[in-house]
Formats: C-alpha cells, sequence, structure tokens
C-alpha cells in the first residue's frame, strides 16, 4: 500500500478487508482514492467507476497471463505494430487487421503462413496467437519437432489419447518449422492424427519457411500427404512474408 501512512486506521481496515476478500484491484485504488486530497471533489459514481474498473483490469491480466503461459508463445510480448504496414515488409496489412480480430478461428479454419528465414514469420504467427488469447481462446504454440517429440513421448508412456484430447481441446493450435524434418511414415501418420482430431471444427496454424506448393513431397508417404494437406489446405487462408529480412534490423536506439 503506496500511501499507507496517509490512511486513517478506518480506511486501513476497509482496504484490509477487500484484500482479504481477494478484491486487491478495488483495494489499491480505495486506498488511491482515500490518499487523493482531492478525491471528494469526484462524483460518486465515477469513484465506483474506478473501483470497478480496477479490479476488472487486475483480474484480466492475471487471467490473459495465465492463458499466455499455458500457450508456451515463442514471443509472449509480440504485438502487431506499425510495421506490417512497412512497404518493405510486403505485407497484407488489412489481411492481418482482419486476422487480428479472430473471426477465422471462431469459424474453425486454417491459416498457412509462409515465407523467407528472418521474415518475422514466427513473430507474427505468435502476436496473431495473443490476439486469440485476449479473446481467451485456448491456444497452443509448438514447433514442429517438438510436437513430434512430445507425440512420441506419449506413445511410449501409453497416453497417446490422453495427447490427442488435450490436443484437440485447443481453439488454435499453431505449429511452426513445419518442414524442417523429414517426414517419414510414423510422423506422417501421427502428423494426420493430430489433425484428424481437430478438423473440422478446431483452426490449426502453420508457419513454414517452404511455399505451400512444395509441401506435398515432404511426406515420404504420400497417401497421408494427401489426407494431412487435405485437412490443412481446405478454405485455408495464406499470409506469405516474402520482405525484408527483420533480423537485420538495427535497433532503435543505434
Amino acid at each position: 500500500m503506496g500511501d499507507q501512512i496517509n490512511l486513517s486506521m478506518e480506511d486501513y481496515e476497509i482496504c484490509s478487508k477487500l484484500k482479504n476478500m481477494r478484491f486487491s484491484g478495488m483495494a489499491q485504488e480505495l486506498e488511491n482514492l482515500f490518499s487523493d486530497p482531492n478525491a471528494d471533489l469526484l462524483p460518486f459514481r465515477e469513484k465506483v467507476s474506478r473501483l470497478v474498473d480496477a479490479e476488472w483490469e487486475l483480474r484480466y491480466t492475471k487471467k490473459l497471463n495465465r492463458f499466455i503461459k499455458k500457450a508456451s508463445l515463442k514471443y509472449p510480448s509480440a504485438d502487431l505494430d506499425d510495421t506490417i504496414y512497412d512497404p518493405e515488409r510486403q505485407l497484407n496489412g488489412r489481411m492481418i487487421e482482419e486476422l487480428a480480430k479472430c473471426s477465422w478461428i471462431e469459424q474453425g479454419r486454417n491459416l498457412m503462413i509462409t515465407g523467407q528465414t528472418g521474415s518475422g514469420k514466427s513473430y507474427i504467427a505468435n502476436a496473431l496467437c495473443i490476439c486469440a488469447l485476449r479473446q481467451f481462446k485456448a491456444v497452443r504454440y509448438i514447433r514442429a519437432s517438438h510436437m513430434i517429440d512430445e507425440l512420441n513421448k506419449a506413445e511410449t508412456l501409453g497416453t497417446y489419447r490422453e495427447y490427442f484430447a488435450q490436443v484437440a481441446s485447443y481453439d488454435l493450435l499453431a505449429i511452426d518449422d513445419f518442414g524442417l524434418m523429414q517426414l517419414d511414415l510414423n510422423k506422417c501418420r501421427n502428423l494426420f492424427e493430430v489433425l484428424e482430431s481437430r478438423d473440422p471444427h478446431k483452426s490449426t496454424m502453420v508457419i513454414s519457411q517452404f511455399p505451400v506448393k512444395s509441401w506435398y513431397d515432404l511426406f515420404q508417404e504420400h497417401t497421408y500427404a494427401d489426407a494431412c494437406l487435405t485437412r490443412l489446405l481446405n478454405s485455408a487462408y495464406r499470409l506469405e512474408m516474402n520482405g525484408k529480412n527483420m533480423r537485420n534490423l538495427k535497433p532503435i536506439n543505434q
């Protein structure tokens, strides 16, 4: 309590009761009002509004942070800033704005993000994941190789069905670095099972440095290639990122 020395015992007890009832945001804002010598000039409705807003904001932030932590994002602070309109990045800014509204997730549609290394694919993907998390949609971000390792582990431990049940529960599953490993028969089968558990009611985002037209050849078993790509690409949105290399940019302070 920042200005506790300015509070009367009665004011302090009121704030303490609010905290004990787990209304910490409201308690802090009430303390601010008690410590403000001009608080009596504020209308009653504004005071109540400030108390409620403070509690709502605190709870929203805590819940959002829990969702972000569970999503295992690579860039948990990613944001869609004005760089998406930079002509050198060659991005469709209006399309990204629409994707940020997350209606495509509510519709169960997929999103394919492809482009050159360093173009910022993973960052944009994480920023879109955060847009979904702000709406408290269940999101999981994972590298393709890590997902395959998890599947192999689940198969070994006999928790295969539990793993697919968990995968199926996500509103959005974002698979990054797709295509960096050879998809042998076992990996093809596992990937198919993941997609089958989600199709057609859940959204999947795939991020890859390989163009979509080359994905078929990544599968050693072409029967699985047809099955997987049909589920991924049917009515899917595509975002291509072939602009400037964002990794070569110097910090602004330089």
